[in-house]
Parts: C-alpha cells; sequence; structure tokens
C-alpha cells in the first residue's frame, strides 16, 4: 500500500485525491471515446422515442431499423475525448498544486464548463436524456463544483 500512497497528493484532505481520481477516470473515458462510440452514446443519445399517444409521422420521415437518430459521430466523439483528456490533465496538475490559485481557478472552471456542457444538451440542445450515461458527468462535474467552491479558502489560504 505504500508504494500506492507514494503517488497519492501529498496535500491533506480528500479534494485532492478526489481531483486525482477524476482526472485518472477521465483519462480512461478519453481512450475509449477514440476507441468506441458506445459510451459516448450513452451520454448524448437521440430523444425518447414518441409516445403512442404523438401524432404518426409520414413514411418519409420515420427511420428505418438500421438508421440510427444518435448524434454521436466518430469525430464528435473523437473530440469528446480530446476535450475530456485535457480537463484531466487540468485536474491532475490541480491534485498536486491544489495551493495555486491560478490552477484551482482553472480546475474549477473545467467542472463549471463542464456541468455548463451537460446541462446545455440536455435542457436547450435535447441531445442528452436523464439517464446512466448523463446522470454520471452531470454528479461528477455538480458536486466537484459545490466542493471546490466550498474548500477554495482552505486550500488556497484566503
Amino acid at each position: 500500500m505504500s508504494a500506492f500512497s507514494s503517488y497519492l497528493p501529498p496535500v491533506e484532505g480528500l479534494l485532492p485525491k478526489w481531483l486525482l481520481l477524476v482526472s485518472v477516470i477521465s483519462v480512461a473515458n478519453s481512450v475509449q471515446a477514440y476507441a468506441t462510440l458506445t459510451y459516448t452514446q450513452r451520454v448524448y443519445n437521440h430523444p425518447a422515442p414518441p409516445s403512442p399517444s404523438a401524432p404518426s409521422s409520414t413514411p418519409s420521415q420515420t427511420l428505418k431499423p438500421t438508421e440510427s437518430a444518435n448524434p454521436v459521430t466518430p469525430l464528435s466523439a473523437r473530440t469528446f475525448g480530446t476535450w475530456t483528456f485535457l480537463s484531466s490533465v487540468i485536474r491532475l496538475y490541480a491534485a498536486y498544486n491544489i495551493s495555486d490559485p491560478l490552477i484551482y481557478q482553472l480546475a474549477l472552471w473545467t467542472y463549471g464548463i463542464a456541468w455548463a456542457h451537460f446541462m446545455s444538451e440536455w435542457w436547450v440542445f435535447g441531445t442528452a436524456r436523464w439517464g446512466a450515461g448523463l446522470a454520471g458527468p452531470v454528479c461528477v462535474a455538480s458536486g466537484s463544483l459545490v466542493w471546490m467552491w466550498a474548500q477554495k479558502e482552505y486550500y488556497l489560504g484566503l
């Protein structure tokens, strides 16, 4: 266990360790975004099918069973993977340099931007639906944002 703990951030508290954990998970998420569309499609899934009471669409507007209405493309998945990797690098730096105000603020911004992105895809653009694929990123972004905001004075000595 001591070999593992030597890699943990040397600062007291759980927030730096959380930032490290999220960073490592995000790197893995970035790799999978390049390797497959499956997991990214769980976040950005097409709108729910129409209810039985909804008026039926004309045959030309109906998707064939082999066609996908999912907005995720290989390019969008790789772009998302790159964006996620960049955020994970910033969070990794924050885990080990949590007393640096600029790095702290950058890490805080990564969670704020992530939260705004996921919420806008759900509420504004409709490319995401609430479910397991969206709940994870929203909960991590929301919880981390609130936690970092609440602990700002402690870690920055303000």
